[in-house]
This record gives C-alpha cells, sequence and structure tokens, in this order.
C-alpha cells in the first residue's frame, strides 16, 4: 500500500514540486527546431541546481542521464543524446527532481513547431485524460476509478492507453506502492486516502496499445510507428481532494 504522508513530508514534495515545474517550463520554452535532446538535459540540469535540487533520473537503476526525452513514436525513457529536434516532431519531456529528500515527476508532451491536426489531437486528448485521472484522486476513491476514467476517454477518442507502463505512488523514493493503471473498473483496486502522494501518467497511442522495447534497455516505441504522449503531475490527495504539486 501507498505510504501516508505527513504534512512536513508534503510541504517539502510541494517545494520540489514548484522547483521541478519551473524547470519544465524552462525547457518547453526552450525548444526549438535544430537543438540536440543533450542540450535540453544540460538545461534542465543546470535550472534544478540553482534551486538545490538534484534530478531523480540520474543514475537510477543505471539511466545515464538526467531528463528523459521522447520523439513521436517513442512512448516513454528515450535518453538525450546527440539526435536533432526536427519541425513538426511531437516531444515528450518527462523530468524528475530530489529535493530534502523526496521526489517529484512530471511529463508534458508538446509540439514543435507546426504539427499536423492528428498531432494535436493526440495532445490535447492525453493532456485532457491526466485532468479526468487526477479528479478522481479523492478520499474513498480506488486505483480502478483512476484508470477507468482515463481509460474510458482516450478510447471514446479512438486513441489507445499503454497497459505494460502506469503511474506510481512516490515519495522518498522514484517508484513507491501502489501501481496506477491507466485503465481499469471503477470501484476496483487499493482504496485512496489522504496523505497519498501519486503521480498520474496516461501514455497515450495514436494507433495500438502495444509497444517495443529498444536494445539500449530504456527506450519504449509504440509497436506500429504511430505517435504517443505521455502527461504526467505529482499529486497529493487531500480531505478537499487532489492537490497537484507540480505546478508553478
Amino acid at each position: 500500500m501507498a505510504l501516508i504522508k505527513t504534512p512536513k513530508q508534503i510541504q517539502a514534495l510541494r517545494e520540489g514540486g514548484k522547483i521541478l515545474a519551473n524547470a519544465m517550463a524552462v525547457l518547453i520554452d526552450a525548444v526549438r527546431p535544430g537543438m540536440t535532446t543533450n542540450d535540453l538535459d544540460a538545461l534542465f540540469v543546470k535550472t534544478i541546481q540553482q534551486h538545490g535540487a538534484e534530478s531523480s533520473f540520474l543514475g537510477y537503476r543505471g539511466y545515464p542521464k538526467s531528463i528523459c526525452t521522447s520523439i513521436n513514436d517513442e512512448v516513454v525513457h528515450a535518453i538525450p543524446g546527440k539526435r536533432v529536434i526536427a519541425e513538426g516532431d511531437i516531444l515528450s519531456l518527462d523530468c524528475g527532481v530530489r529535493f530534502k529528500g523526496f521526489c517529484t515527476d512530471m511529463a508534458r508532451t508538446i509540439p514543435v513547431g507546426i504539427i499536423t491536426a492528428e498531432a494535436q489531437k493526440l495532445i490535447r486528448i492525453t493532456e485532457e485524460s491526466l485532468r479526468l485521472g487526477v479528479q478522481e484522486l479523492v478520499p474513498d476513491n480506488t486505483i480502478g476509478d483512476i484508470g477507468a476514467a482515463i481509460q474510458t476517454y482516450v478510447e471514446a477518442e479512438n486513441f489507445s492507453v499503454v497497459r505494460v507502463l502506469v503511474g506510481h505512488g512516490v515519495g522518498e523514493d522514484v517508484h513507491e506502492e501502489p501501481q496506477v493503471p491507466n485503465y481499469g473498473q471503477p470501484h476496483t483496486g487499493p482504496r485512496l486516502a489522504a496523505g497519498m502522494v501519486l503521480a498520474i501518467e496516461p501514455m497515450v497511442n495514436i494507433g495500438s496499445a502495444r509497444v517495443v522495447f529498444e536494445d539500449d534497455g530504456w527506450t519504449v516505441r509504440t509497436f506500429d510507428g504511430t505517435l504517443s504522449a505521455h502527461f504526467e503531475d505529482t499529486i497529493v490527495i487531500t480531505e478537499r481532494g487532489p492537490e497537484i504539486l507540480t505546478q508553478q
């Protein structure tokens, strides 16, 4: 079961979440055709270090960089490198920080210049599915309520939800219990309670929900080569409902 965080721990998560959200905003503003994904990784590190935070991804299970930069049919976990970002790409930025001993996690998918109408719809639907999932984070709801809200909306738009990758608890570790699938049945699974901190992260494909894992041990792509989008926030459940911690 998820660990219930104390008010002091939640405050540390709140501070770290704001640092992360600000760094994400810096990255989004900086994205231009012609830059490399390594450029974004370096900018993220510089930005969070100015606030006394560090990347929670760097070295996690051997991950070699500080953020993930997934492009087009890359679903998640693509490693920054010399790849050049091009006009018309969609870019998923997945970032995490550790601050005062606690981790926060967030992701956004953004257009690079002018993108297709279908890609625009994918980004819009994925972002909205995150919002709908977050709405379910109230005491006495269940994990299944979150996934059902995301799945129902996405599939009604004729897109698919990735099933082999899920959201999760977050706190002292990057990944904690419980797992939070982006699909499911209402009123099933562990019950939610005030003080839980969860990372909700729908990953949505235009085509099949199937994915493939690259030989680098990290990059996940869509099986059929169609576009994928990823949105994520870290949220604490309160007696009044969800509070998004990864916001400016």
